[in-house]
């Protein structure tokens, strides 16, 4: 398959548009079903992490403080990226602070994102939900270390992808699995995926 961006964020909220920032952003490259290469940093955007944030991701203000601005992180990120297909789990999250991020360096995004939660949703409906850390579980994906950093998470979507990836060649019979078709799969109906699937194996 051709090589993806999985991409992950940390932040100090759930939306830029209330005026949250990106604290951390990693970026793993993911290409015939391995992990080729990796970009990580902490970004310092002159934001407070909220207590229950940085319980949650182990972030502290102090470590933002001492971490590379933003701007440069997001440049770094962007040229890192190229115009490799993008793919996040939970991806409307991610896009928004991509896009965000893009948008203060004069930057819009050029490529689509696929949805590695939504992919899963449709192929695998009988897991207990679909949250990335039980999708490990249920799996048996590769261990990427703690939960809620951006490269063990971004890791463990790309794991996901990889695993998503097999089972459309190999129960499914589909030759040609790429970003195009995940993205597709991610908007069909949960209904209508045997039949979609069947058809694309023909």
């Amino acid at each position: 398959m051709e090589r993806l961006a999985v991409i992950d964020f940390e932040t100090s909220g759930l939306s830029p548009a209330s005026g949250c920032r990106a604290t951390e952003i990693a970026i793993v490259l993911l290409e015939d079903g391995a992990i080729v290469d990796r970009y990580q940093s902490l970004m310092n955007a002159g934001v407070v992490v909220p207590p229950f944030i940085e319980q949650l991701t182990g972030i502290s203000n102090a470590m933002l403080r001492a971490a590379p601005p933003a701007r440069h992180v997001m440049a770094e990120a962007a040229a890192f990226v190229g115009a490799t297909p993008l793919v996040a789990h939970n991806a409307s999250f991610d896009q928004k602070f991509w896009d965000a991020e893009l948008a203060r360096l004069g930057l819009a995004r050029r490529q689509e994102f696929a949805c590695s939660m939504r992919l899963a949703r449709r192929l695998l409906p009988d897991v207990p939900n679909h949250k990335l850390g039980t999708l490990a579980r249920q799996l048996a994906l590769p261990a990427t270390g703690r939960a809620h950093r951006a490269l063990a998470d971004a890791e463990m979507a790309a794991w996901l992808v990889a695993h998503l990836e097999r089972m459309l060649r190999e129960r499914h019979g589909i030759a040609r699995v790429d970003h195009a078709l995940l993205c597709r799969l991610g908007n069909v109906a949960k209904a209508r995926m045997p039949d979609f699937l069947n058809r694309l194996a023909t």
